[in-house]
């Protein structure tokens, strides 16, 4: 272990937990082999960076991020209504099914099914973590001056 702190240009491996207000567990690593990540490169959204800023090898540390610097607030917005007609008749829809939709620029973009009947589809295009505050629990393995090629 060294006594480098996590900032720019920093390579971090951690064990991680991401949690609801609730106290249920989205996501952890903590059973598993750690992740390795480089400050900055995408991997992780800029709320989660900007609380392990001088961090070091061997802390522990639990904070709350909210929506803002997290997931996104909800946006009521973002839910939209389809046609049943419009959706191959060998799908069956469900409640909460995940089904993947093409935007403008023909990108993928997950919505899930809120609703439907024989004539309409309510989608939620939100993230499913959007509007929640997550506690986001890490603890720090090790930290290295990233690597360029």
């Amino acid at each position: 272990m060294n006594d480098l702190t996590i900032g720019p240009g920093t390579q971090v491996t951690l064990h991680f937990a991401l949690e609801l207000e609730d106290g249920s567990v989205v996501d952890s690593n903590f059973d598993r082999e750690p992740v390795t990540f480089v400050m900055g490169d995408g991997n992780l959204l800029p709320g989660f960076e900007e609380a392990l800023l001088g961090l070091q090898a061997g802390d522990e540390k639990s904070f709350v991020i909210p929506p803002e610097k997290g997931f996104g607030p909800y946006n009521p917005e973002n839910i939209q209504e389809f046609r049943r007609v419009d959706f191959p008749t060998d799908v069956e829809l469900a409640e909460g099914l995940v089904l993947s939709f093409a935007d403008a620029q023909s990108n993928e973009l997950p919505g899930v099914i809120q609703e439907f009947d024989e004539r309409t589809v309510t989608v939620d295009f939100n993230h499913p973590l959007a509007g929640r505050d997550i506690e986001f629990s890490v603890r720090i393995i090790d930290v290295n001056p990233a690597v360029t090629h």
